[in-house]
């Protein structure tokens, strides 16, 4: 398998999977910072040029949801500002669904 020009980067959601990933693939997991601000902002420093590569990004959607999702998008963010040729998100097939009784109680 060629993985020239090829950079995963995992979230905090699932490390350990996006380890193993890049062991199958022969290659070292990314370096990238991902720390949360006491006032909650999330804040993404990539630890290598991505310029030029193929982008994957690991994260999982599970819980807390919405830390996740905004993790993901901060760290595609971070991706394309430093001009990857392409960014492929892998948010792990994880339904962020919730009881139909949560809705009744929206409702």
């Amino acid at each position: 398998m060629a993985t020239v020009g090829l950079r995963v980067v995992s979230g905090n959601s699932n490390p350990k999977l996006a380890q193993k990933i890049c062991d199958h693939l022969g290659i070292s997991l990314g370096r990238a910072k991902i720390d949360t601000f006491s006032d909650g902002e999330t804040l993404v420093e990539l630890g290598e040029s991505v310029r030029g590569t193929d982008a994957f990004v690991i994260q999982s959607l599970a819980h807390p949801v919405n830390d996740n999702l905004m993790e993901l998008l901060v760290i595609i963010d971070a991706r394309a500002f430093s001009i990857s040729l392409w960014i492929t998100s892998m948010p792990l097939p994880f339904f962020c669904l919730t009881s139909e009784r949560s809705f009744e109680k929206l409702s």
